[in-house]
């Protein structure tokens, strides 16, 4: 039987759902209208910025380091352009092979493969990589006629930091290299307007000047508005907004005299600081042995750092900045004029030196069979450790570090170089809060005697020493001591001199320095000094100075030859020139040489010799004082604008010689 459709209730269903369906398309195209409007009306100026920066990209433009100079206008440190062939590795499928085919048109080495790798690691994947710097000429034309055949592989042209003198004064210079996760995220305490101005930089002051004055050197960084694709690439630039140069900084350092002595230290270790003693300016700042920072600039290789790491004369330790040493008999000129200064004892008073002075059951030695009665004077110019031993005693250590710490021993000199270390000069409050156990907390007197002669817990830097012997030399005024003379702004040429603190006046009475200076000049003229000094053209003043090697560690404790020659003393010698109107105070010790008159006066005699005459060694006085065989100079010296005559032309001559990356 045929059922009986009701036509008129399915047309009604069929109507409602028409109308729902309809609503239902209506609300639709609603949502969308409004949300239409919502971002046409509403949001338009937000979008419209969005989809600009989607067709542009703004790009930093990093800044040209600025230059290093010496007191001379000598380039020290300085910039070049180069070529570099550089991977993004996003764009390069597979790396391995791509870099086997590339040796074959441009010398890779395993150490250009490994800092690759090592730069790969702290890098973003489309990050351009270097892997090969300072191409030849005919190196980039082999390369860009087979550029096609490596997407991704690109040649770059770079500014590059080179450092011409190389080793000479690399502690003073410093170096730059990349920045490292740990400096980026040192940076992250920086304000927005600093950190704005590295983007897009990839290297930063790792040490000496380059570091203390980044932000001096580094610059302001532009920007260029680019057009790009759909695809991220470059299409046009729109605007430009050019980077500013760093400045440039105006060394107090004469980099002529700074290779002199460190040629004259040869391969020896130790440390010389020169200090004008009317200003405080560094005049040399040497550290030996030394290293070469062109090998940091690109990232060191591996072998070269090994060799600096594990080498037992630690090159890269600055020595006259952060070594610290007993000032053995250079102190005794200082502990003089303390006694003279605080009342403790007279200039005239003779004392009993019979070659020994005995305290509290323990003998102190000092010369072989004594020196007999000995005044200040007497005491200074022959080192008679007796008198000094008793005169410690008589002040006992708190007067004693009373008078020392205004000359700044045991005290941050506030040099314009990071890392300096402070150094001992030891007090009963030093001992308390240096040592945990309670038994090592007091002070006896028996420690105070050999404060007298430089020795027991006495650790300081060439660097004080140097500005100690700078404010003796000068009557009583402390300069901070300092290396930059100026700064040059890039852009005007305009020539700012770095303000100072204001010199202190310690207040010595003249006759008390004139007492020590002439006990000092006695030492060159009739002391421990006199072979080194003969001839001079010029008076000076000094204190020769030997030292016990202390703190020598448990890897040192072992049998052999090298250990027992880092068991000696060390050499020193302080003296300042002309004495009676100084223009130069040095400090120098030569470790383990043993007497500081055969070996470090000898590198200070010529060091006063090239500043106040002119003269600079000849070949053979040179090679003796390498060896410590020298005392006044060897034959006639040579002129210091002879010297500089010859190194031009050598300079010429090389000529084309590459320098080393940044």
């Amino acid at each position: 039987m045929n059922e009986i459709r009701n036509a008129a209730a399915e047309l009604s269903r069929f109507r409602r759902r028409v109308v729902v369906v309809g609503c239902v398309v209506l609300f639709g195209f609603g949502l969308i209208g409004a949300r239409l409007a919502f971002l046409q009306v509403v949001r338009h100026e937000e979008l419209a910025d969005r989809a600009e920066s989607n067709r542009t990209a703004v790009v930093p433009v990093v800044p040209n380091r600025g230059q290093i100079l010496d007191r001379n206008g000598v380039v020290l440190a300085s910039n070049h352009a180069a070529y570099t062939l550089e991977i993004t590795p996003s764009k390069v499928g597979d790396l391995g092979s791509a870099l086997d085919e590339l040796e074959a048109i441009v010398e890779i080495t395993p150490s250009d493969r490994r800092r690759f790798k090592r730069l790969r690691e702290d890098a973003r994947s489309f990050d351009s990589i270097p892997i090969r710097t300072r191409l030849s000429d005919e190196e980039v034309a082999r390369f860009a006629a087979q550029r096609y055949r490596f997407p991704g592989i690109e040649i770059k042209a770079r500014l590059f930091r080179t450092y011409p003198h190389g080793e000479v004064a690399s502690h003073v210079i410093g170096y730059i290299g990349r920045i490292n996760q740990r400096e980026k995220t040192a940076m992250e305490d920086w304000d927005d307007e600093e950190q704005a101005n590295y983007r897009g930089t990839d290297y930063i002051g790792k040490l000496g000047i380059e570091q203390s004055y980044e932000k001096t050197l580094h610059g302001q960084t532009g920007v260029e508005q680019m057009e790009t694709s759909a695809g991220g690439h470059a299409v046009r630039r729109l605007a430009r907004h050019p980077a500013t140069p760093g400045n440039t900084v105006m060394l107090s350092l004469d980099i002529k005299l700074q290779k002199l002595v460190e040629d004259m230290y040869g391969e020896r270790r130790g440390a010389l600081v020169a200090i004008d003693p009317n200003t405080g300016e560094i005049l040399a700042f040497v550290s030996k042995p030394t290293f070469d920072p062109n090998l940091f600039v690109e990232g060191i290789d591996h072998e070269s750092w090994t060799a600096l790491i594990e080498s037992i004369d630690k090159p890269l330790l600055n020595r006259a900045l952060r070594g610290t040493y007993p000032p053995g008999s250079t102190y005794k000129p200082f502990m003089a004029l303390a006694a003279l200064e605080t009342g403790t004892r007279a200039a005239d008073k003779v004392e009993n030196d019979p070659g020994s002075y005995s305290f509290g059951g323990r003998t102190f030695l000092s010369h072989r069979g004594g020196l007999g009665g000995v005044d200040m004077h007497r005491a200074i110019q022959f080192s008679s450790n007796t008198y000094f031993y008793s005169l410690a005693n008589e002040m006992g250590v708190d007067l004693i570090h009373e008078f020392m710490a205004p000359l700044g021993f045991g005290q941050f000199t506030g040099i314009d170089l990071l890392g300096e270390s402070r150094g001992v000069l030891p007090s009963k409050a030093w001992k308390r809060a240096a040592y945990r156990r309670p038994d090592m907390k007091t002070w006896h007197a028996g420690e105070t005697i050999s404060l007298g002669i430089g020795q027991g817990y006495n650790s300081f830097t060439m660097l004080q020493l140097a500005s100690a012997n700078a404010t003796l030399a000068n009557g009583g005024m402390h300069y901070r001591p300092h290396l930059v003379r100026a700064i040059k702004d890039t852009v005007t040429d305009e020539v700012v001199e770095q303000v100072q603190p204001q010199a202190r006046d310690l207040g010595y009475a003249q006759k008390h320095v004139d007492v020590v200076r002439d006990a000092m000049v006695a030492v060159t003229k009739g002391g421990t000094g006199t072979r080194v000094f003969a001839g001079a053209a010029y008076t000076s003043a000094g204190k020769t100075g030997t030292a016990q090697a202390v703190g020598l560690g448990p890897k040192a404790r072992a049998s052999g030859k090298a250990l027992e020659e880092r068991q000696r003393d060390h050499a020193l010698y302080m003296a300042f020139a002309p004495a009676e109107a100084p223009t130069i105070a040095v400090a120098a010790i030569v470790e383990n040489a043993g007497f500081g008159a055969a070996h470090a006066a000898p590198i200070v005699r010529r060091v006063f010799d090239y500043w106040i005459s002119g003269q600079y060694p000849n070949e053979a006085d040179m090679a003796a004082v390498r060896i410590g065989k020298a005392a006044a100079p060897i034959g006639k010296p040579l002129s210091a604008s002879e010297m500089q005559a010859l190194e031009d032309l050598a300079e010429a001559e090389e000529g084309g010689e590459e320098p080393s990356a940044l």
